[in-house]
């Protein structure tokens, strides 16, 4: 089975550059309201999650989302309109897999209401960002720069993620009300001691 690129008149893209950022930034902005579902930072399961002190407050969230998108959109954009032949398609599959593996994320966490499984999750994303920063970076230059800090704020992620897994090991199950503290650990409302 052969994945279809995600445009099919390369030349077509080629002469109309404006079609192939038109594409990156409708499918960026496709797997960002698909993600952006799943997100419930005010459920009693969330809530109830044991966290870091250094974890950013949610508002934070989308105030570094929204940049980051549009610098996904962009670079993808610069790469594929700059890339030929068959690494173009490789890229084009690269930035597909990585926008589904981060739309998939937070359905993962919150979906599943799993810490663990979003932890799985943000491990796959950071190797799909290494692997679209290197596709990128092969394409353009600037591109590539410009999903950096796409790929530091994940790894940011995965760190936080990993922390708040760690912190919630005991009985986490999708539906559950609240977290189970763990013996002698005292939980505020935000699950901070």
């Amino acid at each position: 089975m052969t994945m279809k690129p995600l445009m099919d008149d390369e030349e077509d893209a080629r002469r109309t550059p404006k079609r192939t950022y038109a594409f990156t930034a409708a499918a960026v902005t496709a797997a960002a309201v698909l993600g952006a579902r799943a997100v419930d930072a005010e459920s009693r399961w969330y809530r109830g999650l044991r966290k870091p002190s250094w974890q950013p407050p949610p508002r934070a969230f989308g105030a570094v989302w929204t940049p980051l998108y549009a610098s996904i959109a962009w670079a993808g954009g610069r790469a594929l309109t700059r890339a030929r032949g068959p690494a173009r398609r490789r890229l084009a599959v690269s930035l597909g897999v990585n926008l589904t593996v981060n739309a998939a994320w937070t359905w993962m966490f919150f979906g599943l209401r799993s810490p663990r499984a979003g932890l799985a999750g943000t491990l796959l994303l950071d190797l799909s960002n290494a692997e679209l920063l290197r596709r990128t970076a092969r394409t353009d230059a600037r591109a590539a720069a410009a999903l950096l800090p796409y790929a530091a704020w994940c790894a940011f992620a995965t760190a936080l993620n990993t922390s708040i897994a760690s912190r919630n090991r005991t009985g986490r199950r999708a539906g559950a009300g609240r977290a189970v503290p763990r013996p002698g650990a005292a939980a505020t409302r935000h699950g901070r001691p």
